[in-house]
């Protein structure tokens, strides 16, 4: 698995200096190593990116310190036309240190590097009016790892222990940190969890190995689940993307039997579903990544969001055939499913949501019953 020491160089504007998430990364990479460069001008920090691409550097090799000018927290923008969840997301990154060769980003990013957003206080800031403005009636989720992964280089930032400590100002508020690596050792000893949620995107052995490189291996995010369940925090897991291939049913099946035998199932808050799906022009993007291309081989059309899935029947097997593998061994998490439409919902589950404010109510008065156990 890639980690924080892995990155090549660090970046950042001189005027962040005394930051301290600028210097927390310097602990682990001398200012005086030629890994660190220093900039001054947007004009210089344009000749370095450009000069770092010739030379052969790659986004995912650059870690640069900036700060966010945007709005940190903003609702998951979802899909047009699907029953989507009403999740937030917390900006804390932009980009990733693996390398999914599925993944959205891939299309989605037109700058160069791992943006890590180091104006913490402002950040910190804007989440605590967040917590004392949302509703107090229902469970309100929170990520961060929706254009990144929450936990790739927490050990270093350190993020996730303090926005542990702040979520735990709220009771009704749970805070998911999504990741698919096993980096949970710096957030085991933290007494005061509160409803804080660790996630992992899941997918099969084989599906792992061709499309998620760099990754933690299937088995080490399970023994990372585990302890996590053992260190007294809830869990929760993404089935997302399915991708579909000769043989995937059998190896959905064992891959979910190795998942719910080896973690407490009573301590797993929501498992989401969602089978392989991309936008237009991604298609061309993933075909430059190593077996990349053979994610097209099943017929693919786009739906309502002009996204292209799989044709509705057979997303409908699918779901259903994983969903009766998970309930074989439990049906205390909430199961749902991401970004998909209503007469999917009505094929899959018999439930008949109007809205995506009706899935987020059925989704907080089901964990109402988890965390209040």
């Amino acid at each position: 698995m890639k980690r924080f020491e892995d990155i090549k160089l660090i970046l950042y504007d001189e005027r962040l200096r005394d930051s301290v998430l600028v210097q927390k990364c310097n602990k682990f990479l001398s200012q005086g190593d030629k890994n660190v460069i220093v900039y001054r001008t947007a004009d210089e920090f344009n000749s370095i990116v450009n000069r770092l691409r010739v030379n052969g550097y790659h986004s995912k090799d650059v870690l640069i310190l900036v700060d966010f000018k945007g709005r940190f927290i903003q609702r998951c923008p979802g899909s047009p036309g699907m029953i989507c969840c009403n999740y937030y997301i917390l900006n804390t990154c932009l980009n990733c240190l693996f390398n999914c060769s599925y993944c959205y980003l891939n299309a989605y990013l037109n700058t160069f590097g791992i943006m890590q957003f180091v104006n913490v206080d402002e950040m910190r800031d804007e989440y605590l009016q967040f917590l004392a403005n949302c509703p107090t009636d229902i469970f309100v989720r929170i990520g961060t790892g929706e254009f990144t992964d929450s936990l790739m280089i927490d050990d270093v930032t350190e993020l996730g222990r303090e926005l542990i400590a702040i979520s735990n100002a709220r009771e009704n508020v749970i805070l998911e940190l999504k990741t698919k690596s096993n980096n949970i050792d710096h957030l085991i000893d933290i007494e005061q969890k509160g409803n804080t949620v660790l996630a992992w995107s899941i997918n099969t052995e084989r599906n792992a190995l061709r499309y998620e490189k760099d990754c933690a291996s299937i088995h080490e995010r399970i023994e990372a689940a585990r302890m996590a369940v053992s260190a007294g925090y809830y869990i929760a897991f993404h089935f997302d993307p399915i991708i579909i291939y000769p043989g995937w049913e059998e190896e959905y099946r064992d891959l979910i039997h190795t998942l719910f035998t080896a973690v407490d199932t009573e301590k797993i808050a929501w498992i989401s579903m969602g089978c392989f799906r991309y936008s237009s022009g991604f298609k061309e993007i993933c075909r430059d990544f190593a077996h990349g291309g053979e994610l097209f081989v099943e017929e693919m059309f786009p739906g309502q969001d002009g996204k292209f899935r799989y044709l509705k029947k057979k997303r409908i097997a699918v779901y259903k055939k994983i969903k009766e593998f998970i309930e074989l061994y439990t049906h205390i998490p909430f199961l749902y499913m991401c970004m998909e439409s209503r007469d999917v919902w009505g094929a899959v589950f018999d439930r008949a949501y109007r809205s995506s404010r009706d899935l987020e109510l059925d989704f907080s008065n089901h964990i109402s019953g988890i965390f209040s156990r």
